[in-house]
């Protein structure tokens, strides 16, 4: 088994940052959703300030108090920090405080806004990883927000730096992208991790042997997802698939209305299923519409995620 999978788990879960009425960052929810995520067994590992988190709209001291909250929380899971930023230097600064608190791996996102050119990416990485050789470093593509994509001859050269062990690949973007980052590392380094991070891409990327996913939907669809990669495993793609369209049917709810990040519509739903209270996302991002949500709830109703009454409370 490759080594990462086998410390990590194939399902790693970007934790939803929750917010109190203010829009401050409310830790002991999270504590409490990482309890609930744990006790219920939805996931192998945590991600802290990911997409999901909402790592952007998070101050710096912010995403050092959720890691921290994060470690002290999680009794079972590992944890692994979402540290990247705009700036090199930034990037490396967080990524210092996550070492500190004993985090091994972190998740960096190409830089973004920026955008700058595959040799500046190279070099991104590269100080980061050198500056901080102690953590791991699992790189994240993910084009549609940071407006560059990670190239495979890229990742090649990356993966010859001993500390930066794979990458979370948005695989939407490009579906066949996973097979290029397997074919350019493979020789490079075997034990080189490739992960899908696009729920909707699940079926399709595990076919190219992507070796786990990282799923905002894993809070609601953990244990289904944990029987497709089984179901693949057992050769049984028609089960596979069939656990598969509840999920894909969600996830393309949360894009409603031209939303790229599902998060709007995506909190109320794990509000809804887990009954913990996460509050509304952060603006810019404008809330959900009554009519999102009862779209996105009908799927969740007809996937047997909500009783009765939660079915009412929804759409009331």
């Amino acid at each position: 088994m490759n080594k990462f999978v086998a410390k990590y788990g194939q399902i790693l879960l970007p934790l939803i940052t929750p917010y109190d009425d203010n829009e401050d960052v409310s830790y002991s929810t999270y504590a409490e959703l990482i309890n609930y995520l744990e006790k219920n067994d939805l996931c192998d590992s945590f991600i802290v300030t990911g997409t999901t988190g909402e790592a952007s709209l998070l101050t710096f001291d912010e995403r050092v108090k959720l890691m921290e909250t994060a470690v002290k929380a999680s009794k079972t899971k590992p944890v692994i920090a979402g540290t990247g930023c705009a700036s090199t230097k930034e990037t490396i600064a967080l990524t210092k405080e996550a070492a500190k608190l004993g985090i091994k791996t972190c998740l960096i996102v190409c830089p973004f806004y920026n955008k700058p050119t595959q040799e500046g990416l190279y070099l991104h990485f590269k100080a980061v990883a050198e500056a901080v050789p102690e953590v791991d470093i699992l790189l994240y593509n993910i084009p549609i927000f940071v407006g560059v994509n990670l190239e495979a001859s890229t990742v090649a050269r990356l993966a010859a730096i001993p500390n930066i062990v794979g990458i979370k690949d948005e695989a939407g973007i490009n579906p066949t992208q996973v097979t290029d980052f397997f074919l350019a590392t493979e020789k490079i380094d075997p034990d080189f991790a490739i992960y899908n991070g696009d729920d909707v891409m699940l079926l399709p990327t595990i076919v190219q042997g992507a070796m786990g996913l990282v799923s905002g939907g894993a809070h609601i669809f953990g244990h289904e997802i944990r029987a497709i990669f089984r179901a693949f495993e057992e050769g049984n793609n028609e089960k596979a698939n069939a656990l598969f369209q509840p999920i894909y049917r969600m996830c393309k709810t949360t894009g409603q209305n031209g939303r790229i990040l599902p998060n709007s519509i995506l909190r109320p739903a794990i509000e809804t299923v887990t009954g913990i209270k996460l509050g509304p996302a952060r603006l810019p991002l404008a809330p959900a519409t009554k009519e999102e949500l009862n779209v996105t709830f009908a799927v969740l109703a007809e996937a047997g995620k909500l009783n009765k009454q939660q079915e009412i409370d929804a759409v009331s």
